[in-house]
């Protein structure tokens, strides 16, 4: 007895399959027949199953006082059925956020911010005394499973007068709680790219990665920073991380056409770049992806398996017996659709993801579309 069929799930590549859940787990796949389930949804045609989708880089701690957001707005309402918060809280705060997680019916991971305060302030990192190591790491020990890595914002803004100390530390700790992925934001110098990219490789994310600000991925000249290739060769990876203020129509195509594609597409969103745009949702963002030449392949395994590998989330982002049951039911809508970058710079699109429901853990969460859409019938 599964808890959960689906039947005629069109998979990305577009073979037809059928999955079973049982305790939260795809228990079977193929054509199944003659079993019994609780509950059996046969789907229309139209209708894409892919694994889970997962947002890399969200802010998503309601108590937050920067940046916040509730993580089922921007996650199951969404089609998103994981989440990654990427440094709202340090070691202060991170017990909080893990017990208010347990109530969400997203998935939630942390990255833990190396300042102990997290985003209590925009300069978290300017004040020494708040990175202690020692207590970042006993955080992290604390909630190994919510805890899937760590975050440093490199920015002038964010580490005063600190230079590259910061990231040092953020090193030191990562070693210490034996490699944990590193997510490393960029943003306005200094420090320079190019001294923040002779310090990472594997194991490391580079998130906004095709913003505009002169300390961008690209020299004025439009090619690839050789510190950031040698980092790409050592491993890595790259982010886009949308948000507010940091992805660039321009170096995005400018990289893309030079065969620089980003390893994993995440919003970087909060409750105001929600609602007011240019973010609005993962799906809007990985939509953005078509106009920029990337195919629904693509797109799909930048917000399933490339970043559940990044984060190692071992039981995520695959449609393979004995994962977990996260699954995103969607649609691609032929329809004009314009897009903005965080320079004011447009796009327009014809096609878009349209999320239908989220699944996670064999528990269904219909998005506000799949609630007026006859998607399946049981």
């Amino acid at each position: 007895m599964y808890d959960v069929l689906i039947k005629n799930a069109k998979l990305v590549s577009g073979e037809m399959t059928d999955i079973a859940i049982k305790d939260g787990k795809i228990a079977a796949l193929g054509t199944i027949t003659d079993v019994t389930a609780t509950r059996t949804m046969t789907l229309d045609s139209q209708v894409f199953v892919s694994a889970g989708w997962i947002d890399g880089h969200t802010h998503c701690y309601p108590n937050s006082p920067i940046y916040n957001d509730a993580p089922d707005a921007i996650g199951v309402t969404g089609g998103v059925t994981t989440v990654i918060d990427a440094g709202s809280t340090g070691a202060d705060d991170v017990d909080d956020f893990a017990e208010l997680a347990k109530a969400c019916q997203t998935e939630v991971r942390a990255l833990l911010n190396i300042s102990r305060i997290g985003l209590l302030r925009q300069n978290e990192l300017a004040d020494k005394n708040d990175i202690d190591l020692p207590l970042a790491k006993q955080a992290v020990e604390r909630h190994p499973e919510f805890v899937v890595g760590l975050k440093a914002r490199m920015s002038g803004s964010v580490i005063g007068e600190n230079g590259l100390a910061p990231l040092k530390s953020a090193k030191q700790l990562q070693h210490d709680c034996g490699c944990l992925p590193l997510m490393v934001h960029v943003g306005n110098a200094p420090p320079t790219l190019e001294d923040i990219a002779v310090l990472l490789g594997k194991g490391d994310i580079l998130t906004h990665c095709f913003n505009g600000k002169p300390n961008r991925i690209l020299t004025p000249e439009g090619k690839l920073r050789s510190a950031v290739k040698d980092a790409m060769e050592r491993g890595m990876l790259l982010d886009i991380g949308h948000g507010s203020a940091s992805f660039s129509f321009s170096v995005a195509e400018q990289s893309i056409e030079q065969g620089i594609l980003p390893d994993t597409i995440s919003s970087d969103i909060y409750c105001k770049n929600r609602i007011n745009g240019p973010v609005f949702g993962l799906a809007h963002l990985m939509s953005m992806f078509f106009t920029l030449g990337l195919s629904h392949e693509q797109i799909i395994e930048r917000v399933t398996a490339n970043i559940a590998k990044a984060l190692r989330l071992e039981t995520k982002g695959q449609i393979v017996i004995g994962c977990d049951a996260d699954l995103t039911l969607y649609e691609i809508e032929q329809t004009p659709v314009t897009f903005t970058d965080t320079e004011g710079d447009t796009r327009t699109g014809e096609q878009r993801f349209a999320p239908l429901a989220a699944i996670v853990g064999g528990n269904l969460t219909l998005t506000d579309r799949g609630h007026t859409h006859h998607v399946f019938h049981s």
